[in-house]
């Protein structure tokens, strides 16, 4: 996390977000800066969003607009026309100090339920990978390979998608919740584990952190809890459940 953060933060110091804001003296809009500085408007809100987590940014909206002016510390620190300026200490620090980090390990996590089957379904090479752990599983957990999306999806009465959904679109996550939906047995559910994105900017930092990944590596993004809702019921579900957790956030939806 600590990484991620010192990227986003450096990223928006390269692209000259900090010091766009330093020099115009007012608070700018999403929509101003990205076409100031030549960006995607969807990549610069969400680099925005996550900067203003990280409270180096603040946000203020005025009919309906989202309006973003630098804090002091970004002011006297991040951007490069400032005499204190430590751009060139963090250029350093990510060219160096960091490099060894871009490549983070796979961890997996096999949580053990005495009182039911698991089934781990995956794509060939990721059950593959996972045989390496084989020695840690018991007889209830069962590696199953398949295409979530071109496959028959198994009877079950509980599908957990833990960190999934915010790898796909709209579309790609109503497709497989429909599915699940319809494999689903009578009273069964769907339990989905992900940070989702609060009403409030500057309380959804670990949801904003993960949406710059996003950006970076799939289609996806992450979501408010009302925009999961909006999913759930279009695939069919009704008894729609959330709770907020510290970085990853449950939600539960029932046939």
């Amino acid at each position: 996390m600590l990484y991620i953060s010192f990227q986003i933060i450096f990223s928006a110091s390269q692209l000259g977000v900090f010091d766009l804001l330093r020099e115009s003296g007012e608070l700018l809009s999403s929509v101003t800066v990205a076409e100031h500085l030549n960006t995607s408007l969807i990549g610069m809100q969400t680099l925005l969003r996550a900067c203003v987590g990280l409270k180096v940014l603040k946000v203020e909206w005025k009919d309906g607009k989202d309006l973003y002016g630098n804090t002091e510390f970004a002011d006297l620190f991040l951007a490069k026309s400032s005499p204190k300026s430590q751009y060139y200490s963090m250029k350093f620090c990510s060219e160096f100090t960091y490099s060894s980090l871009q490549h983070l390990p796979e961890i997996e996590l096999i949580s053990k339920y005495p009182n039911c089957t698991v089934k781990l379904c995956d794509l060939p090479e990721i059950v593959e990978k996972s045989k390496k752990y084989k020695s840690y599983f018991n007889k209830r957990i069962i590696l199953f390979t398949g295409d979530c999306f071109k496959d028959p999806i198994p009877e079950a009465d509980l599908y957990i998608l833990s960190k999934v959904m915010y790898n796909w679109s709209d579309e790609k996550c109503i497709q497989l919740l429909t599915k699940l939906f319809m494999a689903c047995k009578p009273g069964g559910g769907v339990l989905v584990v992900e940070p989702t994105v609060d009403e409030e900017i500057s309380g959804s930092l670990p949801a904003n952190l993960y949406c710059i990944l996003m950006l970076l590596y799939s289609e996806g993004k992450t979501r408010k809890a009302s925009e999961h809702h909006t999913l759930f019921n279009t695939a069919g579900f009704k008894d729609i459940q959330f709770k907020k957790g510290n970085v990853f956030d449950v939600i539960l939806a029932r046939k």
